[in-house]
């Protein structure tokens, strides 16, 4: 009798360590799945911002380094954009992420705030629709930033507390990164008015 007590509460407690694991990959595949939704609108952008630049160059004539450091940004977030999308929550791959996208938004907010010195480059009608497709991918980068951050926490938290830290720590869960863009001035989706 003592013998199936025991297989009993062994049985149980196999089927407790069952279900925190599987709580803690659904939550894993969650912000996996959220850095996705990243991952899409960054090719999104990545995409526009050579046809912004292209637009701007016969206005710009003068600006060429400018022109020069936005596609370096650029090249360089897509770069950084690879690790990261391979393994959503790596630290430094995020880290990495995250510098380079800041690097991306500062080079962006010189290129527009001398953009606005060319009226003749604000009336064009491709560069506004160019703008106007940019700021609705910036918002919802920025959708999508909030949306992984989220579910990393949550998993995160999962991860942390007892009795899940215990499952987590042998079966080598680890803490996922949030993507934070690390100078507040460039926080924000670039303002653009033409």
């Amino acid at each position: 009798m003592t013998t199936i007590v025991i297989i009993g509460i062994l049985a149980l407690c196999a089927f407790y360590i069952v279900g925190i694991y599987n709580s803690l990959v659904t939550l894993r595949n969650k912000y996996k799945n959220a850095f996705a939704g990243i991952d899409v609108q960054l090719q999104r952008r990545y995409d526009l911002i050579p046809n912004l630049v292209e637009t701007a160059k016969g206005y710009m004539k003068h600006e060429q380094g400018t022109l020069e450091a936005v596609i370096q940004a650029r090249n360089q977030a897509i770069t950084a954009r690879g690790p990261a999308a391979t393994s959503p929550g790596d630290t430094n791959a995020m880290k990495n992420l995250g510098a380079a996208e800041t690097m991306l938004n500062g080079a962006l907010g010189k290129f527009f705030a001398l953009a606005e010195a060319y009226p003749d480059l604000k009336a064009n009608i491709s560069m506004q629709d160019l703008m106007a497709e940019l700021k609705n991918t910036e918002d919802q980068l920025a959708f999508a930033r909030k949306t992984y951050n989220e579910t990393a926490t949550e998993f995160n938290t999962a991860t942390e507390v007892f009795p899940q830290n215990i499952v987590a720590n042998n079966f080598k869960f680890t803490k996922a990164e949030l993507l934070t863009i690390t100078d507040p001035a460039v926080s924000e989706a670039p303002k653009v008015q033409f």
